[in-house]
């Protein structure tokens, strides 16, 4: 199996076919940039012509949101096809999914869904895992959810549930920083004790992204992961910490919904890979 994400350590961009040509024509404060796989699951077209151009200049990460890890069902046989085709064509530097479920029976839904922590849950996860590795013969990444409720028949908590996945598995894992301050928030917990709990040293790869306030059926303050705004500054201030005990790793600037022009989303690339330098001058002094 390929061993450990090889992406740079530094900043990339979720790629949208309207940023393309700012991308492509001229240097850029980016090192990759990330695709969802299912977009590019057809054979051909446009899609494809943009993704090789785009491969001759940047390292590619492949970032899943269709495989539904966390299902009590079988994975499905048809879908992992698919996307060990992409990977093949592809050879991406990276390939992450989401500790969550988006699929019943037939029915597929729109959204990366919760799950109780269970030692249950637990091993039907490590098998999926497993199966998905050994079908990719390539590390995945498992990235951390942002909720918005908690089971109470959960009796492992989030970080040590990811943390025993990993050990068991061998996968790596994909923080996503602004997830943990989401649900922290939500929660009423203490996203910096979730991150002094996690374990860093198995993250490969660093998500940012923004989020948007609004309020529960009872008027309480309700976050939505909505990767549609700029990164907040705790997310930010977050994000250093985090970076100040690990080092540099690669940093992806998420922004999927209400896209901006290219020179907002280059900003944004331009702060986390000033945050990535400040910590590789400080490593070195």
């Amino acid at each position: 199996m390929q061993q450990h994400s090889t992406l740079p350590r530094t900043a990339g961009v979720g790629f949208k076919s309207e940023h393309f040509a700012d991308i492509v024509g001229g240097d850029q404060p980016i090192g990759f940039v990330e695709i969802h796989a299912e977009n590019y699951m057809g054979d051909g077209g446009a899609p494809h012509a943009q993704l090789r151009a785009l491969c001759e200049r940047y390292a590619l990460s492949v970032h899943g949101v269709g495989l539904s890890i966390g299902s009590m069902a079988p994975l499905d046989r048809d879908h992992l096809a698919r996307l060990k085709r992409l990977c093949d064509r592809y050879d991406p530097a990276s390939f992450s999914e989401h500790l969550a479920w988006s699929s019943h029976g037939e029915v597929y839904l729109n959204d990366l869904l919760p799950l109780p922590y269970t030692d249950e849950t637990l091993g039907r996860i490590v098998g999926h895992v497993d199966q998905v590795q050994h079908a990719l013969n390539r590390e995945m990444l498992l990235e951390n959810p942002s909720t918005y409720l908690q089971f109470t028949e959960s009796t492992i908590p989030e970080s040590e549930f990811l943390a025993e996945i990993s050990r068991r598995t061998g996968c790596g894992l994909l923080l996503d920083v602004n997830n943990v301050f989401v649900q922290a928030k939500n929660h009423g917990t203490s996203a910096e004790a979730y991150l002094s709990s996690f374990p860093l040293d198995r993250v490969r790869e660093i998500h940012l992204g923004g989020h948007d306030e609004q309020t529960d059926d009872t008027g309480a303050p309700l976050l939505i992961d909505s990767h549609g705004a700029p990164v907040a500054d705790p997310v930010w201030a977050l994000y250093e910490r985090v970076i100040s005990a690990t080092g540099p790793l690669p940093t992806l600037i998420e922004w999927d919904n209400d896209v901006p022009a290219w020179p907002v989303l280059a900003a944004e690339a331009r702060a986390a890979k000033a945050i990535l330098d400040r910590a590789a001058r400080q490593r070195a002094a």
